[in-house]
């Protein structure tokens, strides 16, 4: 079960990067469960992680040869069936002989190689079947295997997740292409589940680096199904400098807000992809906070409606169960919520107002506006002029079939 459209355009090959995805075998046999992510070198990267204290092995030996100053990374291996989490040691041992396999057979420096891993969180990877099957993902390599890549990253997902966007400023083309991988255990707190974005533009490294978390706030920072944060999420942005361009260096320059903008449209377009497919979804669901004192309080408000298990399973029901919206709106923490000042829209039918029911509002109303696929909770606060707005999902009865299925 999924929201809306399932398709995404076409891919545009970014210069410098080719990948290649295949069958290890990792959990479920034929499945294409394993994919190599070759890019130029110097290639700048810009990375975040999971905030989750158990973290994954990957995201440790990834981190570790990101903060490497010798080299740029090279490649990416990124594997499904398995997330190579609460592992212990042997979980280390298995990322870092997994990176050594791929560069001993690129010939480049181990720390080159980031390994990132989705999956069953408290098996031993299986890594004797993960290099075994390296030599062919280096033979799949190719510019145009970013489709194929989108589907060898999947795992609960009922489809892939990709956007690309071609763009020109200043008589020279571009290009950003971006893959993402989630479905569950989604309540990103960096970045979000697996997400490999990259541009052909060239962009000084730091400046890179402070772009990404900018972007994924407003992005994958606001998505939300189950209000869970894996231990594996990573977000990596790759500027391979193909286009020739002198690097870009200032934020204040047309270059970079070109940049910036292609970015955020990949992320937000993938971000939406990735709750249209929540576990079992059947609402793609607007939370919009406005007249906050602060964008915190309002995004405190938003999150509040969009974890509460009563609101989501009325949504599923497509019941005008308000009394739940305004108890999720009373009980997050804000001080001092003047309840007669909120007002309550259901995809612009007036609910609530003046702590009761809008006297203009009727169930049928009620009915209609929860009926759609897409469905916008609107609230007004009346406290300031902040604003704030997340997405969320639904829960149905295929949410829990699908998550008390999961290691079976």
């Amino acid at each position: 079960m999924a929201v809306g459209d399932d398709s995404y355009g076409p891919l545009h090959s970014v210069s410098g990067v080719r990948l290649g995805t295949i069958s290890a075998g990792i959990k479920t046999a034929g499945r294409k469960d394993l994919v190599l992510i070759e890019v130029a070198e110097n290639t700048q990267c810009a990375a975040v992680f999971t905030r989750n204290a158990f973290c994954a092995a990957p995201v440790t030996v990834a981190r570790e040869n990101l903060h490497s100053c010798a080299h740029q990374p090279r490649y990416l291996l990124i594997n499904t069936g398995n997330a190579n989490a609460g592992t212990g040691s042997a979980g280390i041992e298995a990322a870092r002989t997994s990176v050594q396999t791929v560069a001993s057979a690129a010939g480049v420096d181990v720390s080159t190689v980031l390994p990132f891993s989705t999956g069953v969180i408290g098996e031993p990877l299986p890594v004797e079947r993960l290099t075994q099957a390296v030599p062919a993902a280096f033979n799949a390599l190719s510019a145009e295997g970013w489709a194929a890549a989108a589907e060898g990253i999947l795992t609960t997902d009922t489809r892939p997740k990709a956007h690309s966007v071609r763009f020109s400023c200043d008589n020279q083309n571009y290009v950003v292409t971006g893959i993402a991988k989630g479905s569950g255990m989604i309540r990103p707190n960096m970045a979000t589940m697996l997400a490999f974005i990259a541009t052909d533009m060239a962009v000084e490294k730091t400046l890179l680096q402070a772009l990404l978390p900018q972007l994924t706030d407003r992005s994958f920072n606001r998505i939300t199904v189950d209000g869970d944060t894996s231990t594996n999420d990573a977000c990596v942005l790759l500027a391979t400098g193909e286009a020739g361009n002198t690097p870009v260096n200032d934020v204040h320059c047309d270059l970079y807000h070109a940049l910036h903008d292609a970015v955020e449209e990949v992320c937000i377009s993938l971000a939406h992809s990735i709750v249209r497919d929540g576990e079992g979804a059947s609402k793609f669901v607007t939370v919009q906070i406005n007249g906050g004192r602060s964008e915190a309080e309002c995004l405190e408000v938003a999150f509040t409606i969009a974890h509460s298990p009563l609101v989501k399973t009325a949504l599923f029901a497509s019941d005008p169960n308000w009394g739940r919206l305004l108890m999720a709106i009373g009980r997050a923490d804000i001080p001092k919520l003047d309840v007669e000042s909120v007002r309550l829209y259901l995809n612009e039918v007036l609910i609530a107002e003046d702590g009761c029911r809008a006297t203009s509002y009727t169930e049928e109303q009620g009915v209609v506006a929860m009926a759609p696929e897409e469905i916008v909770i609107r609230v007004e606060l009346g406290r300031g002029a902040a604003t704030a707005t997340v997405w969320t999902t639904d829960f149905s009865y295929d949410y829990v079939r699908i998550n008390a299925e999961y290691r079976s």
